[in-house]
């Protein structure tokens, strides 16, 4: 047995647990003023659509940095992310340098933003470097959970602490595990990787022109996490309609919730199951009916039932598309396709938000054209293999080695 066999039972699931710590910090510091966005602008001096802009920054950053970064990581990964985890705690520790000053916080967010396509982009490489391949599933859904369990945080914390110790202590708080995670980030990275990339292997981002499979990945994450973030965006203003718009941010809640248990859960069956293509079509038709439902009636309870059902369905498949982009695109060349996808989800995160802005002006049509716009994702769906195996865009006899060490796709 190999030495690195020997550690990796210890050693991987604390690498991860660090990596999952970072990864939450960075949803959590990028939506630190979204639910007190009314006080922050008091606070800073300024309107509140500026405030917003404070984390509207962070998509647009992705999209600029996501496939260089993601080609970063690839060639040294270490490195690479060694430079999101500082970025990150860096960013958490300039925003309590001046907690009234919009300047200083729009500089920490903007290093926060630099960092974040690092820690991200790097979800399937930590799977792949330091996991066995029956376990990088489930590697990579703890690294997915970890996002929404930094989203779902940054949603309840932010209120409370503000009254009770005002937008200092709210970035105090949050700047506490964002510097842990940055040292024990730095700290992990000095364990060698069980399972190193093959260096021999080149990492020119030619091979995603053309390569159908991962666009059609792609289109599917710009439906589902644009899909999250218009609900996440327009719930309130939708249910004001029909007398509901207080139970917006805990219904906001209510669907993260779902999306962590589907996440935690979902990924590592239908890996185990080969049935990645069967629950991407389930989870897209499934929230298509949901988001009728959801049209046809406004109870609350009614309400809660169904966007957790469309969490847990639909914000599983992120972890079950970045697994299989992983499997794909061989260990070399991983860090450029989560950041290819990864990038696509958050230009779909700012596509689907001003389409659905488009149709507020009736109070039916959101929830509709968010319905539509899950059921133009099955096609894609429909067109990726079933259970045949998704060789790597590699030479023959390098695409059957890498099958024979993966196992079946």
């Amino acid at each position: 047995m190999s030495g690195a066999a020997v550690r990796a039972p210890g050693m991987r699931w604390a690498i991860l647990v660090v990596y999952a710590l970072l990864a939450a910090c960075t949803q959590l510091l990028w939506l630190t003023f979204a639910a007190i966005d009314t006080d922050s602008a008091r606070v800073l001096h300024v309107d509140v659509g500026t405030v917003g802009d404070l984390a509207a920054i962070f998509p647009f950053i992705y999209v600029v940095l996501a496939l260089p970064v993601g080609r970063w990581l690839d060639a040294r990964f270490a490195h690479a992310l060694a430079i999101g985890a500082v970025l990150t705690g860096g960013g958490a520790i300039i925003r309590v340098v001046a907690p009234s000053s919009f300047g200083v916080q729009l500089a920490g967010q903007f290093v926060i933003a630099a960092g974040q396509p690092f820690v991200l982009n790097s979800i399937t490489k930590v799977a792949a470097r330091y996991f066995p391949q029956p376990e990088r599933a489930t590697a990579i859904s703890i690294g997915t959970v970890a996002l929404f369990i930094g989203i779902l945080a940054s949603v309840l914390i932010a209120a409370p602490l503000l009254s009770a110790g005002g937008l200092g202590l709210v970035l105090e708080v949050e700047a506490v595990p964002s510097v842990i995670g940055m040292v024990l980030m730095l700290v992990a990275l000095r364990v060698p990787a069980f399972y190193p990339d093959d260096a021999s292997t080149s990492v020119s981002m030619r091979w995603l022109i053309r390569d159908r499979f991962m666009w059609s990945l792609a289109g599917l994450i710009f439906i589902g996490m644009g899909v999250y973030n218009a609900v996440a965006t327009w719930l309130q203003p939708v249910l004001a309609n029909f007398g509901e718009g207080g139970a917006a941010g805990n219904l906001i809640a209510v669907l993260t919730a779902g999306g962590i248990v589907g996440a935690a859960v979902l990924p590592s069956i239908v890996a185990a199951r080969n049935q990645r293509r069967s629950m991407l079509v389930l989870a897209l038709a499934f929230s298509a009916v949901a988001f009728v439902a959801t049209d046809v009636r406004h109870e609350v309870v009614w309400l809660a039932i169904w966007l957790f059902a469309t969490g847990f369905a639909i914000m599983a498949c992120l972890p079950v598309v970045l697994d299989w982009s992983a499997i794909h695109a061989g260990m070399a060349r991983e860090g450029a396709a989560a950041g290819f996808l990864l990038m696509s989800g958050n230009l779909g995160g700012v596509v689907l938000v001003l389409v659905i802005q488009v149709a507020m002006g009736n109070a039916y049509i959101p929830l509709a054209a968010l319905a539509i716009i899950s059921l133009l994702g099955l096609p894609l769906a429909l067109g990726l293999p079933g259970r045949s195996a998704v060789l790597p865009p590699r030479g023959r006899d390098a695409r059957q080695r890498a099958l024979r060490r993966s196992g079946p796709v």
